[in-house]
């Protein structure tokens, strides 16, 4: 059965150059969803989703698909700068760190899942390119965070996940520098970070990693790259070859 949409037009849009095939989830980090929709329907504000999903699982349209909402500002993922243009943004609504972040409802993850399932019907959209804001803006951005059931949703058949055996070796951590550091780089720029191999760890380099652990690790996100997270990192490369 086909999710209930509910019509909340935003005016903050305008055309796309190509067709998506990227999914970038937001959380909205406001007080209310009723906020937070306010919002992004405000021409003045100058941002905007496709979708927000409410925590009791209502779903409204504020762009259509066709058209590049303003979702993701200064961004970037396997070479593309600025990729509201090739993404369908989902803002789901939570206080987020700064408002008192709490775990999602399963109400609302359900129909988070649903609209993700459908919007692929429409699109080709490959499980490595559904992301979180974090992971297209680490240097500005947390969200959907560490409590976002990323497992959860490719269980479900969306989205890349690996728990695989920590991998040997000393954490890496910012000052470090040499060949496992240049190593993890290569790494972290094949998946898709904006990371150019350099082999010294350094403030932007715990930024990606901490966003990589908000996503696929989520017990630890202080940006040291220990056996858990490279190996990690491992497993998802294989799975997005």
């Amino acid at each position: 059965m086909s999710l209930e949409v509910i019509p909340a037009p935003s005016p903050n849009f305008d055309a796309r150059t190509a067709p998506p095939d990227m999914l970038v989830l937001h959380y909205t980090g406001m007080q209310s969803g009723e906020a937070a929709l306010t919002r992004l329907r405000t021409p003045e504000a100058k941002v905007s989703a496709h979708y927000l999903v409410e925590e009791d699982g209502r779903v409204f349209s504020l762009v259509a698909e066709e058209r590049r909402a303003w979702h993701a500002g200064r961004s970037f993922w396997k070479g593309e700068s600025g990729v509201n243009g090739v993404s369908i943004g989902v803002e789901i609504v939570n206080p987020g760190h700064e408002f008192g972040y709490r775990p999602f409802p399963d109400a609302q993850i359900a129909s988070v899942i649903e609209l993700v399932g459908e919007i692929r019907g429409r699109w080709s959209i490959p499980d490595s390119r559904i992301l979180g804001h974090a992971d297209v803006a680490p240097a500005r951005k947390e969200d959907p965070g560490e409590l976002f059931p990323w497992k959860r949703l490719a269980e479900a058949g969306h989205g890349l996940w690996a728990e695989p055996p920590p991998a040997p070796g000393e954490p890496l951590s910012e000052g470090a520098t040499g060949v496992g550091v240049f190593a993890l780089q290569a790494g972290l720029t094949r998946l898709g970070f904006d990371i150019p191999p350099s082999g010294q760890f350094d403030q932007a380099t715990r930024e990606i990693v901490t966003a990589f652990q908000r996503h696929w690790v989520q017990n630890r996100f202080d940006g040291v790259a220990d056996g858990e997270t490279r190996a990690r990192l491992i497993a998802l490369l294989r799975m997005a070859d």
